[in-house]
């Protein structure tokens, strides 16, 4: 992953009285992470048809081709998903993290399925390399800033990595974990999903499950 590697951005849509959201079902915007923080190549999504997402219908997406540090955005429900592929880098920092953060535990049920918490209760996710998050800052419903290098930033002189919200600068760990002390009151939502193999998630079904659920 190079300089002159290729950056898709998405664009600004705004929505309910100056709130912004990124929403695209056909790009992905990804991340690299550590030293030497840049741009990546753009990943493609799987499309849903339009019927389909305004169904609420599961949306399944290939993660074959997601490197370590980087991230696919989807969308479901209106929705903007991210899914990131964390480096051992990201796991290892995330237990540092609780005496910082609002809920460490994640003890609201509202904002994600019970069992994204039954391994280690610091990633949210079931495989731990493998974060689902919906993109919507629990604030004002502006979307946050991936901001992944571990490094000081203006808003944090001691960031280890994580989302930022540029509308009322919320942040959030690398596994959606709200900080103390900022306007957001809830972690990031984990929408329900499952693994159809090793390589190919579904967003929108509960394991075991055959029918679409309720988002988080």
């Amino acid at each position: 992953m190079g300089n002159d590697a290729v950056e898709e951005r998405l664009e600004d849509q705004p929505i309910n009285q100056g709130r912004r959201r990124f929403l695209t079902a056909t790009t992905a915007v990804v991340g690299a992470v550590g030293v030497g923080f840049v741009a990546v190549p753009f990943i493609k999504s799987w499309n849903p048809s339009a019927k389909a997402k305004l169904a609420g219908a599961p949306v399944k997406q290939d993660i074959s081709a997601l490197q370590d540090g980087m991230r696919i955005v989807l969308e479901w429900r209106g929705q903007p998903i991210w899914i990131v592929k964390r480096t051992k880098q990201m796991l290892d920092i995330l237990p540092t993290l609780d005496s910082r953060l609002r809920d460490p535990k994640s003890t609201n049920a509202d904002q994600q399925p019970a069992y994204v918490l039954k391994g280690d209760y610091h990633y949210r996710s079931i495989k731990p390399e493998i974060s689902v998050l919906v993109g919507i800052c629990t604030h004002l419903g502006c979307s946050p800033e991936m901001v992944a290098e571990i490094k000081p930033e203006p808003f944090d002189p001691d960031w280890k990595g994580g989302y930022f919200c540029p509308c009322h600068k919320s942040r959030y760990d690398m596994a959606g974990r709200v900080y103390d002390g900022v306007p957001a009151p809830f972690n990031l939502a984990v929408p329900p999903h499952n693994y159809e193999s090793d390589t190919m998630i579904v967003i929108g079904l509960d394991p075991g499950s055959s029918t679409s659920t309720g988002a988080a």
